[in-house]
Formats: C-alpha cells, sequence, structure tokens
C-alpha cells in the first residue's frame, strides 16, 4: 500500500507547484504562456480580429472540449491560438473604446501569477496568514483617501455590482433594526418589507435594481429620480420625492448616489445629496466604481467633493486602476455594521477565534472563499505609484474632452455630453432626410465591431441608439480619436450611400 501510494504521487508531482518536478513543469508553462501572449500581440493591430458572433461560436464549438490521456501544453496552445486567443478582444489596443473594461497593467498580471500560484482564501486566517493583513493594510489605506473615520471598515469584492450589492444589504438590515427593532439576518424580511424604497437617479448602474431584486424587495422597490441636462440627479427632485413617500408611509432606508455613471460619467451632487440624507437620516451610499479613479488625479480630484460623507462607497479597480479583473473594493463608514452579515461557523471562524483576536475575514464578506485581489493594487501602488497613476488618469481625461470638442465641431455629430464630467463621451450621427437615426448608428457600431478595427459601445437616450467611446487607455491619442471618428463616418457612408469612403 505504502509503494502504491508513493507511485502515484510520483505520477501527479509535475501537475503541483511543489517539489522539483512540479517548479520545472512551472517554469516551462509559464515560459510557454509567455511566448503565446507575446505571439498573438506581437501580430495584433486591432482591437478584434473582425468576426460575427456566429463565425466565434462555430470556431469554438469545432474544438475538443478535452483529452482522454492529456496533452503537451504546446499543442493545446497552438490549438487554442486561433479559435480563442486571436478571438478574443485586445482591450489594451488604444483604439478599444466600448466598455468600463481598462488595459491591464503589466505589474497587475504579473501579480495574478502570484495569486494563482499561492492561491490563498480570503475566508480565514488560517487559509492566508500574511493575505489577510495585506487586505486590512489596504482596506485602510483607500478609507483615508476617501477621509473616513478610524472606525472604517471594508472588504475587497468581486467588482462594483457586489459592492452596490453589499451598500444595499447593509442599509436594509441597519434601517429595519433601528426603525423596528427587527433582525432581518435572523428573522427574515419585517411586515411591512413591502414599504421599503431606495432611491437613485436614472441614470444609475442596473445593479441597484438587481440588488433589491436578490434583497427581496423587489425592483419596483427602486424609485428612479429625474436627473438634469448633465444627467446628474436632481436634489430638488429628490425633495419632492421623499416628501411624497412620507405622506404616503413609505419607508425610504438608503439614497444610492453615483459617481461616475456608466453611460455619461455624470457625477451626482454629493454633497446636496449627503445633507438631505443626513437631515432625514438616511444612509447614503456612493456608487464610485468609476468615478473613484480621481482620487488620484491632480486636475479632478475635487468633483469628489463629497464622497467622505458617504455611509458606503463603492470603488472598483478594474476600471481606473487599471487591474485584471476581478477586483473591486467595498467601503463602510462605520465598520461596526459588519456584524450585520456576520455568521459563524465552527469549522471556519468560531467565536473563540475573534476573542482571541485572530481576524477571519469571512466576517465581513458576502462571499466565503474568495481571491487575495489585494496583492494586484499592493504591487501596483508600489511599482507604478500614486503620481504616475495619476497622470494615467488625467490623460485619458484630456483625450475624452479632446474626443468631444472634436466631435461637437463636426456638423455630423450631435454630442450628448459635449463637456464630459469624465472620460466617455456619447454622440450621435445625425444622418440625413428621414433616416432613423437610432437604426443607423446601431447599425454604425456593429458594423465597426465586425470590422474589428475602432471598437466603440452605443447605448440608448431618449429612446434612441447613440454611440459612445469610453476611454479608459492612457495610451489613446488624439490620432486615435481622429481614426475613430473617421471610421464612423466611413461607416455611415457606407450604410447611407454604399460608398467606400465619406
Amino acid at each position: 500500500m505504502t509503494t502504491a501510494c508513493k507511485q502515484t504521487n510520483t505520477a501527479f508531482d509535475h501537475l503541483f507547484l511543489h517539489g522539483e518536478a512540479g517548479l520545472t513543469a512551472f517554469r516551462k508553462q509559464m515560459e510557454l504562456v509567455t511566448e503565446a501572449v507575446l505571439d498573438v500581440y506581437e501580430e495584433v493591430d486591432q482591437p478584434f480580429i473582425g468576426k460575427s458572433h456566429q463565425q466565434v461560436r462555430a470556431e469554438i464549438q469545432a474544438m475538443d472540449t478535452d483529452s482522454v490521456n492529456g496533452r503537451a501544453l504546446e499543442d493545446v496552445w497552438n490549438e487554442l491560438k486561433d479559435p480563442v486567443l486571436k478571438n478574443s478582444l485586445h482591450v489594451s489596443h488604444p483604439q478599444s473604446m466600448a466598455h468600463l473594461h481598462c488595459p491591464p497593467l503589466v505589474a497587475g498580471i504579473a501579480a495574478e501569477v502570484m495569486i494563482g500560484a499561492w492561491n490563498q482564501s480570503m475566508d480565514s486566517w488560517d487559509q492566508s496568514p500574511a493575505a489577510t493583513y495585506v487586505e486590512e493594510m489596504l482596506v485602510k489605506y483607500w478609507a483615508d483617501l476617501v477621509r473616513f473615520p478610524e472606525e472604517a471598515d471594508g472588504v475587497f469584492t468581486s467588482g462594483g455590482t457586489q459592492s452596490n450589492y453589499m451598500g444595499m444589504l447593509l442599509a436594509r438590515d441597519a434601517y429595519c433594526l433601528k426603525r423596528f427593532g427587527h433582525d432581518v439576518q435572523k428573522k427574515g424580511l419585517p411586515e411591512n418589507f413591502r414599504k421599503l424604497r431606495v432611491l437613485c437617479s436614472e441614470e444609475a448602474h442596473f445593479s441597484v435594481r438587481k440588488s433589491l431584486a436578490q434583497l427581496g424587495l423587489g425592483e419596483d422597490a427602486v424609485i428612479p429620480v429625474a436627473v438634469n441636462e448633465h444627467h446628474r440627479m436632481d436634489p430638488a427632485a429628490l425633495k419632492d420625492t421623499l416628501d411624497e413617500m412620507e405622506q404616503t408611509g413609505l419607508h425610504p432606508f438608503a439614497v444610492a448616489a453615483t459617481c461616475g455613471t456608466t453611460d455619461f460619467g455624470s457625477i451626482d451632487p454629493l454633497e446636496e445629496i449627503a445633507d438631505i440624507c443626513q437631515e432625514r437620516g438616511i444612509w447614503f451610499h456612493v456608487d464610485a466604481a468609476y468615478g473613484g479613479g480621481l482620487l488620484f488625479s491632480r486636475a479632478h480630484k475635487g468633483k469628489l467633493a463629497g464622497l467622505e460623507r458617504a455611509d458606503s462607497v463603492t470603488l472598483d479597480f478594474h476600471k481606473w486602476l487599471y487591474q485584471p479583473i476581478s477586483c473591486g473594493l467595498f467601503l463602510l463608514k462605520d465598520g461596526g455594521h459588519m456584524r450585520l452579515l456576520s455568521h459563524h461557523a465552527d469549522y471556519l471562524n468560531p467565536k473563540a477565534d475573534e476573542e482571541d483576536g485572530i481576524l477571519n475575514l469571512v466576517n465581513k464578506s458576502v462571499q466565503t472563499t474568495r481571491r487575495f485581489d489585494a496583492l494586484k493594487v499592493l504591487v501596483t501602488l508600489k511599482t507604478v505609484g500614486t503620481e504616475l497613476l495619476g497622470d494615467m488618469v488625467d490623460q485619458t481625461m484630456a483625450t475624452a474632452r479632446f474626443a468631444a470638442d472634436r466631435l461637437a465641431g463636426h456638423p455630423d455629430f450631435l454630442v450628448e455630453n459635449a463637456e464630459p464630467e469624465m472620460s466617455a463621451v456619447v454622440f450621435q450621427y445625425k444622418g440625413s432626410g428621414d433616416v432613423d437615426r437610432g437604426v443607423l448608428n446601431r447599425q454604425i457600431q456593429q458594423d465597426l465591431f465586425t470590422s474589428g478595427k475602432p471598437i466603440i459601445a452605443k447605448t440608448v437616450v431618449r429612446g434612441e441608439t447613440y454611440l459612445k467611446c469610453t476611454i479608459l487607455n492612457p495610451r489613446t491619442t488624439e490620432a486615435d480619436v481622429k481614426a475613430v471618428i473617421e471610421a464612423v463616418l466611413d461607416a455611415a457612408d457606407k450604410r447611407t450611400t454604399g460608398g467606400d469612403s465619406h
């Protein structure tokens, strides 16, 4: 039996990062991975290869999923090169301007290798002895940047959606405990839960509605507040809505402001909203998944005034901190509210650990097993530095302003946010005659994507499709912006006249 076990273990040695065989295999496979990535990127001259979704799907489905006896990694990469690697979106290309999908820093990519190699699980200290305190240190670092008090706390998350969910969860449970003396964690929703409401702007991220649905309150519990011409929440409309709720016996337990809307990059008036929430005793949550990147900006940091007055804040590092997905943070002004989601499991985070001063981060998260994403942020802060990070953010802001000015000065375009608050520019090709602008602009966006050259996004404004450039890459130049505009004009010309150029 002992001999058999030894033989079996020897057969597995090269598959794991331990021992001479495993370390040798790791070194060789990392070299192969590096070569595979470089091989593809050396040929990349546009953001996407330019294929339809049907073509990509067919190529993926033509592959075998597994092998009985295994194959050499080099052979596997060669097989995956065309259908997977080449068919992927190259977000590091300076003309990839569609979504809040950033080019990852090389430092972050390198840290990802370490995260995978060490495979720490962030739920209990005995699974992540050093990583636990790295995360604790970085939570404190970001809380200080936001100017939260000493009792603030937080936890790394998968991104903005999870952070917004945590904000709504804790706001609901804190309100029910304070207003009704009702412990939702133990007893479920209170009898009058159908009267609970959250307010956010019409431009807020969909994750606010999604969170309320998952929390058992339903999407209808989210009350949209009108925005002004700059797509920011209107404080007067917020007051009026709250007054109406008070008269009808509803229970508004949170206001979710947005610091950087997905489409327009608009920042709600945080100071004014904070005043309203403070006067009425309402939880103030700020979704700064996008706008939080301005914390390092020298030219635009003032736009975050009022962020420090929030009860909870969403930050997202796989946007303007240029981290590989996933990497987000949820911050809480009063860390004591974390108790509202804490649960003790004897095998994982027993109360005795807490009494002994052992920090088990599962007490602060809606996840159990969780990645050591804080390492990417630490490595980035140390190797890149806050000054250069701020320069990168400011560079994208300047490029976005150039794009808005260039589009606004062209007779064929309407620009929805001619003075972009952040790095997103929303515009529409006008067309001529009785052309359906919405249909035409949707076709333009799709044609550009399947051509694979400039990649831009689409959205809907007042019922019509508009185009959108989200500029997150500091390497995107004014020349890239001009090339994108020319590509839009060419695509429009082909759709309207059948010509080859504008």
